[in-house]
């Protein structure tokens, strides 16, 4: 019994080694290097709307808290990859709070970072079209956690933008 027992043990550390060493690359690659850059290819397109109603609370629209106005919102997110400092440009449309529409574009990343956000592109509406702009939480999409990180910064851009 003590056999299968410690085979068992060995193939659970060797997964969780592997992940460990998966997610270790993206854990010092988790800190970026501001935005400067980034603010200069903000866009905002916000929609007219005369209905006045939207959902969320009367308070004061504070960051995570409040409501947004319709529109289409465009910002850069920037991450950090083995490869070095990427970039991506997001565009959310957003309609009483909550995403209607993404598109992801690549502006800057190396060969493997490209092939990453591929996935990401092709994932990312899927993952978040319909759910609230507040609730969103994009850690990975069809396996690309760094361009998470890069969605997340622009997310965080719109969210400022669209705070009617």
């Amino acid at each position: 019994m003590s056999l299968p027992r410690s085979r068992t043990a060995l193939l659970a550390f060797t997964g969780l080694s592997a992940l460990g060493v998966l997610t270790g690359c993206s854990a010092g690659a988790a800190s970026t290097g501001g935005g400067s850059s980034a603010d200069a290819g903000a866009t905002k397109a916000p929609a007219s709307s005369d209905s006045g109603s939207t959902s969320g609370s009367s308070a004061p629209a504070d960051a995570g808290s409040g409501t947004y106005e319709d529109g289409a919102y465009t910002e850069q997110g920037t991450y950090s990859s083995p490869g070095g400092q990427e970039v991506i440009s997001v565009t959310l449309t957003i309609a009483s709070d909550t995403v209607k529409a993404v598109d992801v574009k690549t502006v800057k990343a190396d060969p493997t970072a490209t092939q990453y956000e591929a996935k990401f592109i092709g994932g990312i509406s899927d993952a978040i079209v319909g759910t609230k702009i507040d609730d969103l939480n994009v850690t990975n999409v069809a396996g690309s956690s760094l361009t998470s990180q890069g969605f997340d910064d622009a997310l965080s851009k719109i969210k400022s933008d669209a705070t009617a």
